[in-house]
């Protein structure tokens, strides 16, 4: 990372050009993620007998904790926000922003369910994914013990080949890094930071309260061993800040995870289904950009209306995360519905590769503790392996 973020600063261009190296690494993490997901979930359902219930009972706790903590990190987000204030005495840029159209609660809901499996293996769509290995579990738990037995050993297996295959990748991740920070730095260079300086560096403090004020009280209340979670969760967390890609944390996140103690069923269907419904970097910086939106423009909004703005978010922020720069678009739809200057989006959106570094390695740190604590509600949580 430091080498990347010396090599994007002095040398631009040469920074730009190491691109492709970033890109190999994404890739290479992108092609592990359908058959972990398939493998581990499969395993995890199928392979614990057919108490479907139980499987019911670990999606509505995880649901749970999924929505107390993401109106949290919007509550932090908009109490930050209101108090630095980092939109007073920025000129917007005029034009439109360059995010497609806000989507709809029936056009998330008929995306959220696959037309075909390998449609959506094509295009990594966590949550089409998990609905569908989901159904593939239930129905794989009817059929005879012999069938049943023989296709969850075969995920067993392939489970184990895909984390070992992880870390063979993992051998290439400081180069990938580098690349991916240099390449960051080189196109956004420093003079756009310092631009809207404040609005990132409210946007880091709000995480980082978040994490102290949220994210840790939930760790104790769990009885969670947090310097050994800090630890299990470091390269996740280092992996999902330097390339700001969750998808690129995913493999390593759900097998530290499974070192940690946590049983391979909770890893399986808590951390995929968390990337689509725990978003809690994404959700604050939500809280934090449309605010931000409304104080550059001049706009009072009174405490009532920005409570049902968060509300709005809260809602639409959901099973979102397949949707390129989908924290844009709810952005942008949202400022729209609200009658908020959409060219807030065009304003930050050069300094927005800064922040969702921030907000994507948050979003990892919250699914893996939501993980954690969810085994610890079911009564699972182990030693560690």
């Amino acid at each position: 990372m430091v080498a990347g973020g010396l090599i994007g600063g002095l040398a631009p261009h040469t920074g730009q050009a190491l691109q492709p190296l970033a890109t190999i690494f994404l890739r290479l993490i992108k092609s592990l993620i359908v058959p972990l997901i398939f493998s581990t979930l499969v395993a995890g359902i199928a392979g614990h007998g057919d108490d479907l219930k139980a499987v019911g009972r670990l999606f509505l706790k995880a649901m749970i904790y999924f929505e107390i903590v993401t109106t949290l990190a919007l509550a932090v987000g908009l109490a930050v926000v209101n108090v630095i204030r980092p939109g007073e005495g920025v000129t917007l840029i005029s034009g439109a922003p360059p995010v497609g159209a806000p989507p709809t609660a029936t056009g998330i809901l008929e995306h959220s369910f696959p037309q075909s499996f390998f449609e959506a293996a094509a295009g990594n769509e966590v949550l089409q994914i998990v609905i569908w290995t989901v159904i593939f579990a239930v129905a794989l738990t009817q059929v005879k013990a012999p069938v049943k037995a023989r296709i969850v050993e075969l995920c067993h297996d392939l489970s184990d080949v895909m984390f070992k295959f992880t870390n063979v990748v993992m051998y290439y991740a400081p180069i990938g890094i580098g690349a991916a920070l240099a390449a960051t730095i080189g196109h956004t260079g420093w003079q756009g930071v310092k631009t809207l300086f404040v609005l990132v560096a409210t946007l880091y403090l709000a995480l980082v309260i978040f994490g102290l004020a949220v994210l840790l009280p939930a760790a104790w209340v769990a009885r969670v061993p947090v310097a050994r979670f800090i630890r299990a969760v470091g390269e996740p967390w280092l992996i999902a800040f330097s390339s700001a890609s969750s998808e690129a944390a995913l493999p390593l996140a759900m097998e530290r995870m499974e070192e940690f103690g946590v049983p391979k069923k909770v890893v399986g269907f808590v951390i995929p289904l968390g990337y689509s419904f725990n978003l809690d970097g994404s959700t604050l910086y939500l809280a934090v950009a449309s605010i931000f939106a409304a104080q550059a423009a001049g706009i009072h909004m009174s405490l009532g209306q920005q409570l049902f703005m968060m509300l709005t978010l809260m809602l639409t922020s959901k099973g979102v995360a397949g949707v390129p720069r989908a924290s844009l678009v709810i952005l942008a739809g949202t400022l729209g519905t609200f009658h908020l200057p959409v060219e807030a989006v065009t304003t930050i959106f050069g300094v927005d590769v800064l922040m969702d570094m921030a907000r994507t390695s948050v979003n990892v740190v919250g699914n893996c503790l939501a993980t954690v604590v969810t085994a610890r509600w079911e009564g699972e949580l182990g030693p560690p392996s």
